[in-house]
């Protein structure tokens, strides 16, 4: 617990360093351009969708506008529930950086030794990440639909389950840098592990917070990875 708090207050003052602050100018932006574009395509697709379903502007007056309308809602809840996984998918493509920057600043020992990440194995990373996330989300969505009507229950269902993929997430983007074997366990434990996803997971779901939670994430994770690292050999 110790450790975990340590090396998120660690992360969170990493966010005015200049290198941590330019990656994360930079991710946002992509991240940002990204949901526009995904935005309207979303919103012309479901406005197709439902006019073919039957809901066409000759159906009665108006019908158009409350076409566009619902096209609107469904596509901002869309983005909601994706939000996470794009946003993690663009930093887990720069996390390289944002690892790298820390490390120089508070770690140069582990960063002379670290393993470079090719762009094909970057890429790779943070493509399966954001295929586990979509999978792991569209498969709680019909138990958060179940749990619409507790209030609070469809908001835990989607924590819980982002807590858990997150802190894998958060720890393989330091982790995979310094193993020296594929199946080397990584030095950070499951409970150390899931509060760090916890604590991103919530951040996720608070409106300008959630900008600044995945940059926060690797930031922290690296610490995180770096201080455990250090007092297994120490003992």
């Amino acid at each position: 617990m110790g450790a975990f708090t340590t090396s998120l207050a660690l992360g969170l003052r990493q966010l005015l360093d200049g290198e941590v602050l330019r990656v994360l100018l930079k991710s946002l932006g992509v991240t940002l351009v990204l949901f526009v574009l995904v935005a309207t395509g979303g919103w012309f697709l479901l406005d197709w969708a439902l006019a073919s379903g039957g809901l066409e502007d000759r159906l009665f007056a108006g019908a158009g506008a409350l076409r566009g309308a619902l096209s609107l809602v469904l596509s901002l809840l869309g983005l909601w529930l994706t939000w996470r996984i794009v946003a993690m998918a663009v930093v887990q493509f720069y996390a390289d950086e944002v690892v790298q920057a820390v490390e120089r600043r508070h770690y140069p020992d582990e960063a002379r030794v670290a393993r470079e990440l090719s762009f094909g194995e970057q890429m790779r990373v943070a493509l399966s990440a954001a295929g586990r996330a979509l999978l792991a989300n569209l498969a709680a969505l019909p138990f958060a639909l179940v749990l619409l009507f507790t209030g609070v229950g469809t908001f835990l269902l989607f924590w819980l389950v982002n807590a858990l993929l997150l802190g894998r997430e958060l720890q393989d983007m330091v982790w995979l840098r310094h193993r020296h074997q594929p199946a080397e366990a990584a030095p950070v434990g499951k409970g150390e592990r899931f509060l760090l996803g916890a604590a991103i997971a919530a951040m996720m779901a608070v409106p300008f917070a959630n900008f600044l939670a995945p940059v926060l994430g690797a930031a922290s994770a690296t610490h995180l990875v770096h201080r455990n690292l250090r007092s297994r050999k120490v003992t």
